[in-house]
């Protein structure tokens, strides 16, 4: 028994196990079989693969992940860490691996678009965590900056100041003992990301004899990062908006295949290689990957007339901060929590912790450069030396009294940054708080859905100053500002009007002749479009442009009175506000259907963001709602927007989505007695499986070196078996052998079984990472394989071999990364090499490797079919 798997009356996954490496496989296998597709997706965002089942639409994101270098920086980032972290990490991936065929079975994403599930390599995690938080600093604001500050000169930066059109946000705070009902401490918060379905956090509950963690997992990341209570201690974070990545444009020039780009040093060598983004239903792309001694060029390139490169602290430090991870959930104090978050990179965060010896914890955690004030506010030239990075700044943290909040305002972190929410939602927080001294988890909920809207203020003040209305004017003006308490409830009426009438302000600034040259969008990526949009800017920083003593030439107030006017003369009734706000979340394969109204907006402490001026539908709002109990941790809230489960037909789907919406929280279990076990993980687990009509059920699962020795050294000893090069060898040598290839990130092995019967051994590998590489001129997407057929116990069926090699080429391309399959038999196996021309494998070049001399043969993807 590998572990124990419970569910609550939610489905959230309770995982026991007898260690700590064999639990993080248990917390893969699980999210694996609850989110398999959400786990594909995030696979493939990755390795910039998307494009080839989820077709044009998805391009942009795969060619930024190419040329950001995403996979090649996880990678780098698992290679640097610390061996028992590694082993730890492996273990997530083997789950998840033993998970994934179980998991696709019941979640239609991988049969509407033919994928299979592929397999998730040790890095994987990594680049998972690095892919879902490289915009999360908002790096494109830069570009953004740019043009405004050529426009409208250097006030333009604190004009637009804002969090803007951001993928990040969030409330938390901290209740010190003081001001509770119970003297514990309370944490309580709500990340705001976008909304994702499935959820972009997972309810899990990790328990083993070291440990026994609750929380809130990113699928497809080991161990509880974010929000998390282990009993004695709990930890949650917010963005601390710190500014660490930066923007260089550059001069490059081409050399023939070669690069190079100017630097402070002169000129130097750029490394640049070609990349192929496959498409379904579309022809595939080139994308000419090319890195400076800054970092990776993610826009324009060596022929462009601009090029501009990325520089951020993993791709610096090989450093995600992943040995932070093991060490929280074996966190016991505050102080435990403080240590383990001096391991952290990405993202930057503020942290907050409490425990139950009364230890308090309030920090910023994070790597953000020392440089140049410019890098952090603008594009700057790579030439120039003053913009180089000169070492690390030092994090802030600040003594707990009473209560401690943060909602993303410059306060705590404000030497970190450029750009600061403005301080409502904060403001509004520690305001509530101040009016209790006996707080409790249940009371917190009206925290999270406080709908006060502070920053209606400079609007609703212009409206009051308008004079000579029309009667339906004024009675619409009389109705926001002195009839109007300010909340922005889904069933209000009132609130719908003034969301009317900021709409038409907010169009109507788009247009006004001050900011023409800022709406053309410019010829950039279409990834990067959503900072640079103009109206999504405005209505962002609306109370500072209605404020501002700059652009003297717009009145204001007669842009107001107009807008007010045009909806007054309009003569609509207007209806509940949760009629137009209404959710709408991202989803791979969107699914037509109406999702519920909601209560709040941006500023409110109830953060469901729309974009005035383009949309009410609210697409980013609280990601997960939490309250941390010190006192008693079954007495602790959660709350997610749909469910535990990734599956449609399952009733963990979206059974919390009516409690989210309606602001609503869930108990904690952690009585064992109150949850239902549901299964028992085991090892041998499969990671491939087909059913071949009049042949048999085909299945693949990792080969154990050790359990499986005996049968292998069986098989690759026997004279049939000569060209595997393993005669003579015993079966330490066997499984010394393979134990080396388990511990590969870039090569692999399989048991492969016919109705469950052992039948032969295959293997994968990356060809750049074999002595084959050396051999030819090896492809991105290059795949190579072996096969070894066991010796049949009987006689010998015809078609075998070949009707294998059809499922195994299968599996291996269902991998869209893999573009073309290599083999390499020995000269001397004329009949393997006639099996592989079967199979439509075309021949090659002969090759000479230190053990043969082989005969190459390459397999091409067929095309991909247009869709329908």
């Amino acid at each position: 028994m590998i572990a124990e798997v419970y569910r609550d009356t939610w489905g959230v996954p309770h995982l026991r196990a007898a260690d700590a490496r064999e639990l993080a496989y248990a917390q893969g296998r699980a999210t694996a079989v609850d989110r398999a597709w959400q786990l594909e997706v995030e696979r493939h965002r990755v390795q910039g693969t998307t494009a080839a089942f989820l077709g044009p639409d998805a391009v942009g994101w795969d060619v930024f992940a190419r040329r950001a270098r995403l996979a090649d920086t996880a990678r780098r980032c698992f290679e640097a860490l610390d061996a028992e972290t590694a082993d730890w990490v492996t273990a997530y991936v083997a789950g998840v691996n033993d998970g994934l065929a179980e998991g696709s079975a019941d979640q239609p994403g991988f049969a509407e678009t033919g994928l299979a599930p592929g397999r998730w390599e040790p890095w994987t995690p990594l680049g998972v965590w690095l892919s879902t938080h490289i915009l999360f600093a908002g790096f494109p604001t830069k570009l953004w900056r740019e043009r405004a500050v050529a426009v409208l000169g250097p006030d333009a930066v604190e004009l637009f100041a804002t969090d803007g059109p951001g993928t990040s946000g969030s409330n938390g705070w901290l209740v010190t003992g003081e001001h509770t009902a119970t003297g514990a401490a309370i944490i309580a918060g709500d990340p705001h990301r976008f909304i994702e379905d499935p959820g972009v956090y997972q309810q899990i509950r990790l328990s083993c004899p070291e440990y026994d963690v609750v929380g809130l997992a990113v699928p497809g990341v080991p161990g509880i990062a974010h929000f998390g209570h282990t009993g004695s201690v709990a930890w949650a974070i917010t963005n601390a908006m710190a500014d660490y990545q930066d923007l260089y444009r550059e001069r490059l020039r081409r050399d023939g295949t070669d690069v190079a780009a100017l630097g402070p040093d002169g000129w130097a060598p750029a490394s640049v290689h070609v990349e192929t983004v496959e498409v379904a239903g579309a022809a595939p792309v080139t994308v000419e990957v090319v890195e400076t001694d800054r970092g990776p060029v993610i826009i324009g390139g060596p022929d462009a007339a601009d090029a501009i490169s990325l520089r951020h602290p993993p791709r610096v430090t090989a450093a995600l901060g992943f040995a932070a991870l093991p060490a929280l959930l074996r966190a016991r104090t505050a102080d435990d929590v403080d240590r383990a978050f001096d391991e952290w990179v990405e993202p930057v965060n503020v942290v907050q912790a409490a425990d139950t010896r009364g230890g308090h914890l309030h920090r910023v955690a994070g790597r953000v450069p020392l440089r140049h004030a410019t890098n952090r506010v603008r594009v700057v030239p790579a030439w120039e030396a003053d913009h180089a990075w000169t070492g690390w700044a030092p994090m802030p943290r600040e003594e707990v009294s009473g209560t401690a909040v943060m909602a993303n305002q410059r306060g705590l972190a404000a030497p970190l940054g450029v750009e600061f929410a403005p301080p409502y939602r904060a403001d509004r927080i520690a305001a509530l708080l101040a009016a209790s001294r006996a707080w409790t988890a249940p009371r917190m909920a009206a925290i999270h859905t406080d709908t006060d809207l502070a920053s209606a203020r400079p609007l609703l003040g212009l409206l009051s100053e308008l004079k000579n209305l029309t009667p339906r004017a004024e009675a619409l003006r009389d109705r926001l500002t002195t009839g109007w308490d300010r909340r922005m409830e889904a069933d209000s009426t009132d609130a719908m009007a003034y969301a009317t009438v900021r709409e038409r302000v907010v169009r109507a600034l788009a247009a006004h002749p001050s900011f023409a040259d800022l709406a053309e969008l410019p010829p950039l990526p279409d990834l990067f479009l959503p900072w640079l949009a103009l109206t999504p800017r405005i209505a962002f920083a609306l109370e500072t442009i209605l404020t501002t003593p700059m652009l003297p030439e717009l009145d204001r107030v007669e842009l107001v009175r107009a807008a007010l006017e045009e909806v007054a003369s309009e003569g609509a009734e207007f209806g509940p506000w949760g009629e137009a706000h209404r959710l709408a979340p991202w989803q791979a394969l969107p699914v037509p259907e109406e999702w519920p109204g909601l209560a709040g907006d941006h500023d409110c402490v109830l953060s469901a963001s729309s974009v005035p001026g383009l949309t009410h539908r609210s697409a980013r709002g609280s990601a997960a709602r939490y309250v941390w109990d010190l006192a008693r941790r079954e007495d602790s809230l959660w709350v997610v927007p749909f469910g535990a489960s990734g599956a449609p037909d399952s009733p963990h789907h979206r059974d919390q989505l009516r409690l989210w919406a309606a602001g609503e929280l869930a108990e904690v279990v952690t009585d064992w007695t109150k949850l239902r076990r549901e299964t028992v993980y085991e090892r041998g687990v499969h990671v491939y499986e087909e059913k071949v009509p009049g042949f048999g059920t085909v299945r693949l699962r990792p080969l154990d070196p050790s359990g499986d020795a005996d049968l292998i050294h069986s098989w690759v000893t026997q004279e049939r078996a000569r060209y595997w090069g393993m005669l003579d060898a015993d079966r330490a040598y066997v499984a010394e052998t393979y134990a080396y290839v388990d511990s590969l990130a870039t090569h692999h092995a399989f048991l492969l079984l016919l109705d469950d019967e052992p039948v032969g051994l295959f293997q994968t590998y990356e060809p750049a990472a074999d002595p084959l590489g050396e051999c030819y001129e090896v492809r991105p997407g290059d795949v190579g394989i072996h096969i070894l057929v066991a010796p049949a116990p009987g006689a010998a069926r015809p078609g075998f071999t070949g009707a294998l090699m059809k499922s195994l080429i299968t599996y291996v391309l269902s991998d869209p990364a893999h573009q073309r399959i290599v083999v390499e038999p020995d000269v001397r196996n004329v009949k393997s090499i006639e099996r592989m021309v079967r199979s439509g494998f075309v021949l090659g070049e002969e090759v000479d490797k230190p053990e043969k001399r082989a005969r190459l043969a390459f397999l091409e993807r067929p095309p991909t079919p247009p869709l329908p």
